[in-house]
């Protein structure tokens, strides 16, 4: 065993002490947690201090404007004149006054109303002096519900934010009653347009930070997002759900919260409540005062995670040393680790790479005496171990490839002949098939469309005709592939029996000779229960001189379409060589000219596709019959079979496909 102190185990301990140095993980979320907490109580006072002196400096110019209109409002020439408002002198007498306030005026511009001729009078630096009423108020119009509210209310005064009509722009009007003993003459009002408003008192450069102006119930008065505004809040004392701020909060114990803290700074004007909140779907310290001069609440809403709270020069200073010293222990950790580990390593590396490709007589590197020696002293062991094992391999690998080369010969030569074997069984089945009987009778009157899944199939069609009639089937027997090919050589056998016996006059009664005459057949042979024995078959016998036909089937109906509505001839529910005997029934048509007539076997009507995998099904087949049955033959064939392999896609052909389709002339 190697010596402690010249060990690996030394050598790993160094590494992890050096390793441990880089562990600054914990260090680093302690001194995040310490910004965090550094950063809440700095946000808090940041919102605070802002909260107060926005608030001071919204409160001066808004005091003065309410001042101003009180003044305007208490002036005895226009009560004067308001209670005689036909006189003409007392008129310039009152609005020399107002114009003497105008200039003091923040918007430049007053307006006064009289209740009792609801006359609305309004001059400003924008548009001509006129002591003229520039409109009528009307009660039932909501834009003018503004003075109705505010002649009712038991305050002398609001500040409202309201859309004016005339002046088609948003202000912010500072309303007072005009009253002279008691007696309500009209309102005096002054207006600040909102845009100028909100640049003036409410927008701020602060990112992050959003200052709002709510009325006691909460409804928003002035926001840097004017659409959030409340308009007309101020003087009716109503304002839509989705205006007011408590509507902005998360959760009802958020707006609770909130509620709890307006009445608290209506209770001390001047002092902050601070609390937090989600608003916009960000967790926000929400600070608010009360303007009791104003009768407003200005809110700050301050976002912790964007407004600049804390410097950020000092962190980015922390933040440079700290990446610098942990690249400088980076780099001392992957020095060592090198020296100590690495390099020794790196030159067995060398030698097993060379063992893996084959150089079994290597030269290791001189075994030290450490733990490195010892795996050193244990390779050398193994590459001769490998050499003399792989020595033995190969010998054993020459005379077994030799071997299966023999056996793949032998299996391919098999397997040549059991394809040429299958594709000869394919050609005696096509050549069965009466292709030429019906292209020289039927001609272009009938299409056949036939698919086998495989080179040889269980799908057949026949056809026999005998003066004015011939009998055209189908017939899907069990299976696929070479056993449903030798199963339609029995079907085809017992079918043709049936017709020389019984003519061709009566499907039902040849299906029923078939089944007997199968029966008899595999009732003499030995097979085992596994294997399926029954088959589908649907015949049809037409009578040209009768123009009559007579259709019989085992499980394939007779479908017929003359391109407006789809008709179907069921077949019976057994299959012949069924595990019961079917019970064959002859059904009979009207042949006409205008009709197409199919016969088709489940494979087209079971084939998967389709988004999730469902068979074809005979509704869509109906549809698709309904849309092509008076095309030409060879078309509807075309599309048919376009049809089925747009909705096969990507699903493998489950079964064999036969539809064997005609008209009458």
């Amino acid at each position: 065993m190697a010596d402690w102190g010249h060990g690996i185990r030394a050598k790993s301990t160094i590494a992890l002490l050096l390793a441990c140095l880089v562990a600054l993980v914990p260090a680093i979320l302690i001194g995040w947690q310490v910004v965090e907490r550094i950063r809440g109580h700095f946000g808090e006072a940041y919102a605070r201090n802002f909260t107060e002196l926005h608030g001071e400096r919204i409160l001066g110019p808004l005091a003065r404007e309410l001042a101003l209109t009180r003044r305007l409002a208490g002036s005895v020439a226009v009560r004067e004149w308001l209670h005689d408002e036909a006189d003409p002198a007392l008129r310039t007498r009152a609005f020399r006054e107002a114009e003497g306030f105008r200039a003091d005026f923040l918007g430049r511009s007053y307006s006064l109303v009289s209740i009792k001729g609801l006359a609305y009078h309004y001059n400003d630096d924008a548009t001509p002096y006129s002591e003229a009423p520039r409109y009528l108020l009307d009660p039932a119009k909501p834009d003018d519900a503004w003075f109705f509210s505010t002649i009712k209310a038991e305050a002398s005064q609001n500040l409202n934010p309201n859309p004016d009509r005339w002046l088609q722009k948003i202000m912010v009007w500072v309303n007072v009653l005009i009253e002279d003993d008691g007696e309500r003459l009209g309102v005096a009002s002054t207006g600040v347009d909102l845009s100028t408003f909100i640049q003036s008192f409410v927008r701020t450069a602060e990112t992050g930070v959003t200052p709002m102006i709510v009325d006691a119930a909460g409804a928003i008065q002035a926001h840097p997002d004017s659409t959030r505004i409340a308009f007309g809040s101020g003087a009716t004392g109503t304002a839509a759900e989705a205006a007011t701020l408590p509507s902005l909060l998360a959760s009802a114990a958020e707006r609770e919260a909130l509620a709890g803290a307006m009445q608290r700074a209506a209770a001390a004007p001047g002092q902050v409540q601070v609390l937090e909140a989600v608003l916009d779907g960000r967790r926000q310290l929400l600070a608010l005062t009360y303007l009791e001069a104003l009768r407003w609440h200005l809110v700050t809403a301050v976002d912790l995670n964007t407004a600049q709270i804390i410097e950020s020069g000092w962190l980015k200073a922390a933040v440079a040393a700290l990446v610098a010293v942990v690249l400088l222990l980076l780099g001392a950790f992957t020095v060592a680790v090198d020296r100590l580990l690495l390099r020794p390593l790196r030159g067995l590396h060398q030698s097993a790479t060379a063992l893996a490709e084959g150089h079994y007589d290597v030269r290791l590197p001189p075994p030290g005496r450490d733990e490195l020696g010892d795996l050193n002293r244990a390779f050398e062991r193994m590459a001769r171990q490998i050499k003399n094992h792989t020595d033995e391999l190969e010998e054993k690998v020459r005379s077994r490839t030799q071997a299966l080369s023999e056996s793949n010969a032998a299996m391919a030569e098999a397997q040549k002949k059991i394809g040429d074997s299958i594709q000869y069984a394919s050609l005696i089945q096509r050549a069965l098939l009466p292709d030429t009987q019906l292209a020289s009778l039927l001609g272009e009157h009938h299409f056949v469309l036939w698919r086998p899944r495989d080179v040889v199939g269980g799908d057949f069609y026949l056809f026999r005709a005998e003066d004015e009639q011939y009998l055209v089937g189908v017939v899907d027997c069990a299976g696929h592939g070479v056993p449903g090919a030798l199963m339609t050589m029995l079907a085809r056998a017992a079918l043709d029996d049936a017709m020389n016996r019984h003519g061709i006059g009566a499907p039902a009664a040849l299906l029923t000779h078939a089944d007997n005459t199968l029966r008899g057949m595999l009732d003499q042979s030995t097979l085992p229960r596994a294997i399926a024995t029954n088959m589908d078959a649907a015949l049809v016998s037409v009578d040209r001189r009768a123009r009559r036909l007579r259709f019989a089937g085992a499980k394939i109906s007779l479908y017929w379409s003359d391109g407006e509505e789809v008709g179907e001839l069921p077949g019976a529910r057994r299959a012949l060589c069924d595990r019961r005997v079917g019970d064959y029934q002859q059904a009979e048509l009207e042949l006409r000219p205008e009709v197409t007539y199919y016969l088709v076997t489940d494979g087209f009507l079971d084939q998967a596709g389709g988004e999730l995998g469902y068979g074809f099904g005979n509704s869509r087949f109906a549809r698709l019959l309904r849309a092509h049955a008076r095309l030409p033959m060879q078309e509807q064939a075309a599309a048919l079979d376009r049809e089925l392999d747009a909705y096969r896609g990507a699903h493998p052909q489950r079964d064999d496909v036969t539809i064997l389709s005609f008209r009458i002339d």
